[in-house]
């Protein structure tokens, strides 16, 4: 059950089964996955590879997980990764990158987490140098994580696609959020099917599962994957109640999300009105990253909300982070304006 009282917008990977998702985990078939033999998870791969046009597509427990199998299959050891460098898959997963591909990461200056297409081409290596690692792989993220929700332009991910079949390079996206761009634009996840080498995408952010990502792109990168996915201790058994939340989600919570981001706005707005805030980035989705001046630590502003049963993130010493979410209600949103607005800092 929801405490309405309590505040919590930490992540939106908070978010409890709604009633409907529940119903559906329990009544879903059951196999052994590792055999190829739960119907459920089956039927939720085919269902993802179809809905992007790609081959197939593998059920894993995270979007680690999912990301750090994309960037693998695409690499050898030694070769270099380009992302920006406040990619979730750079700052955020361990040093994922280093211990399961042996790779070097080409961080990039992007905006709001996003990088250009000429960007990446002047940070290409020459394969003849034999002094320069190779680079195999360019990652996105979309939408950004630390960038606020921020989302691409695809015009310009079509540029950078480009630079990269010039160049004999993968892309791959970290398409965690990727459904609230989607719900942002006019594209469709055929869009990104048909330019991305490897997508990953989460069902437990905005979609509300429980657990799970998934991995997309062709056959034989799925393949070994799944290979991959074993050796990282990744597979499982008789996952098929959690299968079922994502085919859930899928067709019942993706037109939730303008939601969510109506009310990011609304935030917004709220926390616009106190003097403790020196400026919100722009807010597109459902993620408000918000700085504070030099006077106040993002430690002191996080621990005085919580005071107020008001959760949210430090980001770094000045940055704070909001994220809306599938139990995030307007009846909060109201509650959250007033006990911010009497919060004394």
């Amino acid at each position: 059950m929801i405490n309405l009282s309590r505040i919590d917008l930490r992540s939106d990977t908070l978010t409890l089964p709604t009633r409907g998702m529940k119903e559906a985990m329990t009544n879903a078939a059951l196999g052994d996955d590792v055999y190829g033999e739960d119907p459920t998870v089956n039927e939720l791969e085919k269902k993802v590879a179809a809905m992007f046009g790609m081959e197939a597509a593998l059920f894993c427990p995270t979007g680690t997980m999912t990301n750090q199998l994309g960037i693998k299959v695409h690499t050898q050891p030694g070769d270099e990764v380009i992302c920006d460098k406040t990619a979730h898959i750079y700052l955020y997963e361990g040093g994922g990158i280093a211990v399961n591909s042996l790779c070097s990461v080409r961080p990039l200056e992007g905006k709001y987490g996003m990088i250009t297409a000429e960007s990446v081409k002047t940070s290409i290596n020459n394969p003849e140098d034999i002094h320069q690692p190779i680079t195999s792989l360019v990652a996105l993220e979309n939408t950004t994580n630390k960038g606020g929700g921020a989302f691409y332009d695809f015009k310009e991910i079509i540029k950078i696609k480009e630079v990269c079949t010039q160049n004999n390079i993968a892309l791959h996206l970290d398409g965690a959020r990727l459904f609230n761009a989607l719900a942002e634009t006019e594209e469709t996840p055929l869009d990104y099917g048909k330019t991305f080498d490897t997508i990953s995408i989460c069902l437990s952010k905005g979609l509300g599962c429980p657990v799970g990502s998934l991995l997309i792109g062709k056959k034989d990168k799925i393949t070994k994957a799944r290979r991959l996915r074993k050796l990282m201790g990744g597979g499982w058994r008789q996952a098929g109640g959690l299968a079922a939340a994502g085919i859930y989600a899928l067709d019942n919570h993706v037109d939730l999300l303008k939601d969510d981001h109506k009310r990011a706005k609304e935030l917004e707005k709220i926390l616009n009105e106190l003097p403790e805030i020196e400026y919100i980035n722009p807010v597109a989705t459902n993620i408000v990253m918000a700085k504070l001046p030099n006077t106040i630590d993002s430690a002191t502003f996080v621990n005085k909300l919580r005071e107020n049963n008001i959760y949210c993130s430090s980001f770094g010493k000045d940055l704070v982070r909001f994220v809306t979410h599938l139990d995030f209600s307007d009846e909060q949103l109201n509650l959250f304006a007033e006990r911010i607005s009497n919060i004394k800092f």
